[in-house]
């Protein structure tokens, strides 16, 4: 049973005519006959008493009148609510991260937004594998962030910042003295902690490879999240190589540059035909300005 043979049901039922009631329905005649037919093989009874020159209803169709008006009023209302639902629900920006880097680089554009746009809701999925992507091309999120642009013709991609490399290391470590340090310096510089992609990105992954050298696997410390090496690090155990993305260092650590790497561009990548208002809003937002990215 559907609103389509109700309606049918209580037009007919209305006029007692089927020319009449397609009329009123702006569809066929025999359009109309169908509806009824189908729903009085559904319901197991006639609704109306039909011949050459005349319409009229059953007992059971005078029964399932009232019925009928009833369903289509819940319906009619149901779908009002639900339309007055969405008008008053907060527009949704799903937001895709790999780590708590990315989580702490998005605080300073979300309460911007928050106070510019009360009627938007970030929803934040944070899922540090290569199926964030997926989700991106399927729909479910609208934006998530790389060190590298992608390959495909379907996603663009806006430049947010261009991210120095630091050498990270707690402040009581032997590299700690230094203002700035050489990749030689790195490679005598004790344990280092690393991450496989793509829980750390492959141009990090990279310079975390010429910063290891040709040093022996117990000074090699092989992390499963990126957080572990930061707190390797923080504890001492270790340092570790990774771009310094504005708004995300931890307190208590130090950051020192590593002046031979370049410095790493890290994009916000979307979907070419995105053309929502709100997104082109959060990117505003996002990118970072020389002046304000973190010394």
């Amino acid at each position: 049973m559907n609103t389509t043979q109700l309606e049918c049901f209580v037009t007919v039922a209305n006029f007692l005519n089927f020319s009449r009631a397609a009329e009123q329905l702006r569809i066929t005649q025999p359009a109309v006959s169908h509806q009824i037919n189908s729903l009085e093989d559904e319901l197991g009874v006639k609704l109306f008493h039909r011949t050459s020159k005349s319409v009229r209803l059953t007992q059971e169709g005078f029964l399932f009148l009232q019925y009928a008006g009833e369903i289509l009023k819940l319906s009619a209302l149901s779908k009002a609510r639900l339309k007055q639902a969405r008008a008053t629900l907060p527009t949704r920006l799903v937001i895709g991260c790999r780590n708590m880097m990315e989580l702490r680089f998005l605080s300073p554009a979300l309460q911007a937004m928050r106070q510019t746009d009360s009627s938007l809701l970030p929803v934040l999925r944070l899922i540090p594998f290569d199926s964030l992507e997926n989700l991106l091309r399927d729909g479910d999120i609208d934006v998530l962030f790389s060190f590298q642009p992608p390959d495909s013709a379907r996603l663009k991609t806006r430049l947010l910042a261009r991210c120095p490399v630091m050498c990270v290391c707690s402040p009581d470590h032997p590299l700690a003295e230094y203002d700035r340090l050489t990749v030689e310096q790195l490679h005598s510089g004790g344990r280092i902690a690393v991450c496989r992609p793509p829980i750390s990105p492959q141009p990090i992954f990279t310079l975390q490879g010429q910063a290891a050298g040709s040093r022996e696997p117990g000074q090699i410390l092989f992390c499963d999240q990126q957080e572990v090496s930061f707190t390797l690090a923080e504890a001492g155990y270790a340092f570790t190589v990774t771009a310094d993305l504005p708004h995300a260092r931890i307190s208590g650590l130090r950051y020192i540059p590593v002046p031979e790497f370049p410095a790493l561009p890290f994009y916000a990548v979307f979907l070419a035909d995105n053309r929502r208002r709100s997104l082109r809003q959060f990117l505003d937002l996002l990118t970072v300005s020389p002046e304000s990215a973190e010394p």
